[in-house]
């Protein structure tokens, strides 16, 4: 009797020896699995702001599915991502992120990297670090067609206007460089604007030029207001620039796939995504 107690004693101890093991195993296991993210190149953007990003519900035009979600994303900054991603050798994983939670996003890891139409300010710059430049801009202004600013050649040409732009850009920072102007508080998105402009709640709202083009294209109501005498601009605030963690071993990466895409292939790629953008944009 004592024996057999003996026996199963052993025995005991031995399936707990063998659970033990299988359990390091299947942790070792799920580190790999974890690993497998490094394979993964994870891109936030707001999926607004056509042409640089939009959202549409299939994959045509070489549309990404959006994680989480049955939508997809497009644009210049998909076709950027998607350049990257496949320099870098990894999957493209594009996350959906307001515009006020992508550094944010960034600093706490829940993605690799922003291509979103950021522009590397110097505020910007104390947080996150950014690569070269992937498309520069100029500024101006989207107002509604056959309104009293249509053909405004001068910023100031808008003195007593209802002016705004998009919350936490630097748009917003110069709208006050107009004499006059009655700026109206910020709007969290671009889409959110030219709902306010098509209703009359503004008079205009400072863009740059690809998304005031997408946003005439879009909407046969709102024109493209360029000037002679614009705004003053730092050429970091009119740049654009993938956003990486601060000390990123990305960014060296990034700047050699970036200098491989030619401003030919920057113009190309920015006209296909004005042309392919969603009409309801």
């Amino acid at each position: 009797m004592k024996k057999r107690f003996a026996l199963l004693a052993m025995a005991l101890v031995m399936s707990m020896f063998l659970a033990a093991c299988g359990s390091n195993d299947e942790a070792e296991g799920s580190t790999g699995s974890g690993g497998e993210d490094k394979d993964v190149f994870r891109v936030g953007l707001e999926a607004g702001y056509a042409p640089f990003n939009w959202t549409q519900m299939d994959d045509s035009n070489g549309a990404v599915s959006i994680e989480g979600n049955s939508e997809f994303a497009g644009g210049y900054d998909v076709e950027i991502a998607k350049k990257i991603a496949e320099g870098l050798g990894k999957e493209l994983v594009i996350v959906k992120t307001k515009w006020d939670g992508l550094v944010p996003s960034l600093s706490s890891d829940k993605i690799d990297a922003i291509i979103a139409g950021m522009s590397p300010t110097a505020e910007r710059k104390e947080t996150i670090d950014f690569s070269d430049n992937y498309y520069e801009s100029d500024l101006v202004m989207v107002v509604k067609k056959g309104s009293d600013y249509e053909n405004a050649t001068s910023i100031q040409d808008f003195s007593g206007a209802k002016v705004t732009a998009q919350l936490n850009t630097f748009h917003y920072s110069v709208i006050d460089q107009i004499d006059g102007v009655q700026q109206q508080t910020a709007m969290e998105s671009f889409p959110a604007m030219r709902v306010a402009l098509e209703s009359g709640i503004i008079d205009g709202y400072v863009s740059e030029r690809p998304e005031g083009v997408s946003a005439s294209a879009a909407n046969d109501n709102f024109a493209m207001v360029e000037f002679t005498e614009g705004f003053e601009t730092s050429e970091e605030d009119t740049a654009i620039a993938v956003g990486v963690k601060k000390d990123s071993d990305l960014t060296d990466k990034i700047n050699e796939i970036l200098a491989d895409i030619s401003e030919e292939e920057q113009k190309e790629l920015m006209d296909a995504a004005i042309e392919n953008q969603p009409a309801a944009e």
